[in-house]
């Protein structure tokens, strides 16, 4: 079986414990500790109800990636999908866009990640912690898929362990059962006691949605780790299914617990952070630096997937020669090295601009790469539905996992995002309209690339690429085998 990952470059090397918790882990972000703040200010209570069109749209979009996943794992999942369902210019400008977005999460992730060690340790200045994490990280990555693999599983596990212990400690506090601690503010009766449920009107949810999105972006990184995975259909069918109980238990779950056990305006959930000032009001000791060490454990396990996932998707764009060739060698060890240092050495470019000019050109990185979640999820959505014409055609036995209502259900997912898209350019008050159109700018810029690319490229070179994923893949054919 190995030989068949071999001639392919990449190894079977992530064992199924790996990655289930890469699946879990890659839900559960720095944003929801981080941002879930903002979106209560935002919403209130009603925050909930933002949450859970989110978690429906990430679920559904994942069920139609898990499909395609499913018949044919590849590392490059999306990209590889899009490529063959839409055209080349479409696998190329996504994989681009998607490469992109991690590479500017890396810095974004990095420098939080400092901000708390430097806090620990003053003696190292914040930019030394953010080439340390950076260092160490890239050291992981490039040592073999399974000692990532390993990392993500305890970093996964410390953040599963500690989310679920907040939400079973906050729920017996809400109900008035948890043993020494006073909590005169915990309640059921904060979800509508403070101006009601949508203190600032049912609108206040779709600006909502806008705050909590990016902290859902991670959910696919099991779709491209399967094609390191010893059964790649078995692991992509499990996380694709085990979806809708995660994003239910971690992202509504606690979020229920936060505002249950405070008012949502109360001025502490904006100046400590949601999880903080939660664990404050049950009067825990050492809430704040509980919460620090849970965060930073999430930094490191969203710096370290950013980096796998970037190099994945690299190594994938090399591999259809839609990047340079050398991003498609890989070490004895199947690690993806050219890959990995690019990917490593634009992280630090944009490290180095967060801290040489954190308002002008990192604002705009994070900016133009903040609505490619919406992009990817809205060409998957177009590529299932080519997709599974094609896979129904050529083999429907490879239809393990089936999008729910096909059609009817993509079409309404695809409206949903354009959707949300669309009202993000009528918010002027969160950098949402400055989102949409800087992402657009970048993703215009990258199709004409592609487009360009195709026609100077010609027809011969295209159709060398559609005949490649016919017999189920690149990797795939051969791993299927063992």
């Amino acid at each position: 079986m190995t030989s068949g990952h071999q001639s392919s470059g990449l190894q079977a090397g992530l064992k199924n414990r790996h990655l289930s918790m890469i699946a879990i882990g890659g839900v559960i972000g720095a944003g929801l500790f981080v941002g879930s703040s903002s979106g209560i200010a935002t919403a209130g209570p009603g925050i909930l109800l933002s949450y859970a069109l989110v978690g429906t749209l990430v679920v559904l979009v994942m069920r139609m990636l898990g499909e395609m996943s499913a018949a044919n794992p590849t590392s490059g999942s999306f990209s590889a999908h899009a490529d063959r369902a839409l055209g080349r210019w479409a696998g190329f400008s996504i994989g681009w866009l998607y490469w992109f977005f991690w590479v500017v999460v890396l810095a974004v992730e990095a420098t939080a990640g400092a901000k708390i060690l430097e806090g620990w340790i003053p003696a190292v200045p914040q930019w030394g912690w953010a080439l340390i994490v950076m260092v160490v990280l890239t050291a992981t990555n490039l040592v073999s898929v399974g000692s990532y693999g390993e990392f993500e599983f305890w970093f996964a596990g410390i953040k599963v362990v500690a989310i679920g212990a907040f939400i079973v400690v906050g729920a017996l506090a809400v109900f008035g059962v948890l043993p020494g601690v006073h909590s005169d503010k915990a309640g059921l009766d904060n979800l509508t006691g403070h101006g009601g449920f949508l203190p600032h009107g049912p609108g206040a949810i779709l600006t909502g949605v806008l705050l909590v999105v990016f902290s859902f972006m991670g959910s696919e990184i099991a779709t491209l780790a399967a094609g390191e995975s010893e059964n790649p259909q078995r692991a992509v069918t499990k996380s694709t299914n085990s979806i809708i109980w995660r994003i239910a238990v971690f992202y509504l779950g606690s979020i229920f617990v936060v505002v249950c056990l405070l008012p949502w305006n109360d001025p502490s959930i904006k100046d400590k952070g949601s999880y903080v000032a939660a664990l404050d009001s049950l009067g825990i000791a050492h809430a704040g630096q509980i919460m620090n060490f849970i965060v930073l454990t999430s930094v490191l396990s969203c710096l370290n997937s950013g980096l796998y996932t970037a190099s994945r998707m690299a190594f994938s764009l090399g591999e259809r020669g839609d990047a340079p060739k050398a991003f498609a060698r890989t070490t004895s060890r199947g690690v993806p090295m050219a890959a990995i240092v690019a990917s490593v050495v634009f992280g630090f470019v944009a490290v180095f601009f967060n801290y040489k000019f954190p308002d002008s050109v990192f604002l705009f990185l994070v900016n133009s790469s903040g609505a490619v979640a919406l992009f990817v999820w809205l060409v998957i959505c177009f590529s299932q539905l080519r997709m599974r014409r094609i896979i129904q055609a050529e083999a429907p036995e490879k239809l393990v996992v089936r999008m729910w209502l096909y059609p009817y259900l993509t079409w309404a997912t695809a409206a949903l995002i354009v959707f949300v898209l669309a009202y993000m350019l009528t918010d002027t008050e969160h950098d949402g309209r400055e989102t949409v159109l800087l992402s657009l700018l970048v993703a215009a810029v990258v199709v004409a690339i592609a487009v360009v690319r195709q026609k100077v490229l010609g027809t011969g070179r295209a159709a060398v690429g559609d005949t490649v994923p016919a017999d189920a893949g690149h990797e795939t054919g051969k791993v299927k085998t063992g």
